[in-house]
């Protein structure tokens, strides 16, 4: 079994996959990471020198590369990857994928993604907190609709990594 962690850039998709693998005893993967093995680019180097479309056919790639491994993984996708193309109905329709949605109110993402804007090229241009907040709502109404097919929708706002962790261990075993 894979299970594919979903959802909004800050809310945690990576920490908890780490985390999620360890106590499943399965593989860990991250999307952007393994996009970046392959090209051996920054996912900003891939967009800057070669454009979204070309980042979008790698996903799609890499994404099927993922869901056809045949060992039980945990994987952390990007948190547009669900939003392009048909890419959610590919995760939906895969026999040996659960699609786990990590969703968190916008106050919170504010909060996490105002610490870290500078590690994340998509927001570090954007100067002020009601910038950055426009910009996780407009995303959030866009990219609602493709987070909330996920198999699984796990409240993850007031818990902390382990408390989300073990939510998932129980929901999941």
């Amino acid at each position: 079994m894979k299970f594919f962690l979903i959802g909004y850039m800050g809310s945690g998709k990576s920490t908890v996959g780490k985390l999620l693998s360890e106590e499943l005893n399965h593989k860990f993967y991250d999307l952007d990471n393994e996009i970046e093995k392959e090209y051996d680019l920054a996912i900003s180097e891939i967009f800057a020198r070669k454009g979204e479309i070309f980042f979008r056919k790698a996903e799609r790639k890499m994404l099927e590369k993922l869901i056809n491994l045949n060992e039980d993984a945990v994987v952390s996708l990007g948190g547009g990857t669900p939003c392009y193309g048909d890419n959610m109905e590919l995760i939906k329709n895969a026999d040996s994928v659960r699609s786990i949605y990590l969703k968190l109110n916008i106050p919170t993402l504010l909060e996490r993604l105002q610490r870290e804007k500078t590690d994340r090229p998509m927001i570090s241009h954007l100067d002020t907190e009601e910038l950055l907040e426009e910009f996780i709502r407009k995303h959030l109404f866009e990219r609602g609709f493709y987070y909330n097919q996920s198999e699984l929708i796990l409240d993850c706002n007031d818990k902390d990594l382990s408390e989300i962790t073990r939510e998932l261990v129980r929901t999941l075993r």
